[in-house]
């Protein structure tokens, strides 16, 4: 008798989406990975895992995947998009098809874990974390659509086992995103925004996709909200110093007013237009990256779910750099 607990992860070709494909693996997991068919899948080549290339929107292929599953993992998201329709439908629109799928065909099933945004919940203030009470607060698009896929998933709460997690800032092997600040790191640069103190709270990608997997197999967390992240909150001159001791190099701290950041932002909006993929770097990252703290309070999530970082700053910073440099990335 296959005892096996059968998971489905969306978003398993991306950052945390492999990651979390690898932890479940290692709990004896049956995988199946939803990608879309133009996903790269470099992260999942050579696993034991069933790769359905169906993406978000082919709700009869949906169901027959859906069928008989266990657990539902829902990572992935859009957090670039060219309009508002874009984020809304991306992350909104597919979590309502992946919600009544699984109502329709799977509803026994033991827990949908959804993966939303420290964003949903907005910045906060300087030594004043947001824990899951505080009310939300975007401040961008992206943010904004999180919430709405946060109030669409409570909707369903009363009918399926839900949990919703929101992690912050991730780094880790094979992100792209923050691998930039390495990148310029290398090169002789730290560049910090403003002048002054900023805190935000940071996650090393393997204690995240655990905490997620607490969240989704612990049954206190049914119905609840949880914020996976850092005990500790950092500032960037601290992070600095310890890609600073990771690296074995120093950089010169370069600071841009913020001003400089919004026209930077500009420009960069301004000639993504004329291209058929949304800017990287726009004016609602500028207003992201001008807040003073994006701060989140980790006790819920310690007392309910018993969850606890193994990779401190340092460790998940050393093990991070080691990766880029063996891919040859730094």
């Amino acid at each position: 008798m296959n005892t096996k607990n059968i998971s489905v992860v969306t978003g398993a070709s991306g950052f945390v989406g492999s990651h979390l494909v690898d932890y479940l693996l290692e709990k004896g997991d049956e995988v199946h990975c939803i990608v879309r068919k133009s996903s790269s899948l470099r992260w999942l080549e050579g696993k034991n895992v069933v790769i359905h290339d169906t993406g978000l929107f082919d709700t009869n292929t949906l169901k027959l995947i859906l069928k008989d599953v266990d657990y539902l993992y829902h990572v992935a998201g859009v957090v670039k998009a060219k309009t508002e329709e874009g984020y809304f439908n991306g992350n909104v629109e597919t979590t309502k098809i992946l919600l009544d799928s699984v109502l329709e065909v799977a509803p026994n099933i033991k827990r949908v874990l959804i993966v939303s945004s420290l964003t949903a919940s907005g910045p906060s203030k300087l030594d004043f974390p947001n824990n899951e009470d505080t009310p939300t607060n975007p401040i961008t698009t992206y943010g904004r659509s999180k919430v709405a896929q946060e109030e669409l998933v409570k909707k369903y709460m009363d009918k399926l086992p839900v949990t919703i997690v929101r992690p912050p800032a991730i780094y880790g092997d094979r992100d792209t995103e923050i691998y930039l600040v390495f990148k310029t790191y290398k090169q002789g640069l730290m560049t910090l925004v403003g002048f002054n103190r900023k805190e935000l709270s940071i996650i090393y990608v393997k204690d995240l996709v655990k905490g997620i997997y607490l969240a989704a197999t612990k049954e206190i967390a049914v119905g609840k909200i949880y914020f996976i992240s850092s005990k500790e909150f950092y500032n960037w001159i601290q992070i600095g110093k310890v890609i600073k001791s990771a690296m074995g190099k120093g950089a010169i701290n370069l600071r841009l007013p913020h001003f400089l950041v919004y026209i930077v932002a500009t420009f960069a909006q301004f000639f993504a237009m004329f291209s058929s993929k949304p800017a990287t770097f726009n004016l609602e990252k500028a207003r992201d990256f001008v807040q003073e703290a994006w701060t989140c309070d980790t006790t819920k999530a310690q007392k309910d779910l018993g969850f606890v970082e193994e990779y401190s700053l340092e460790k998940g910073m050393k093990a991070t750099i080691e990766w880029y440099k063996k891919e040859r990335w730094l």
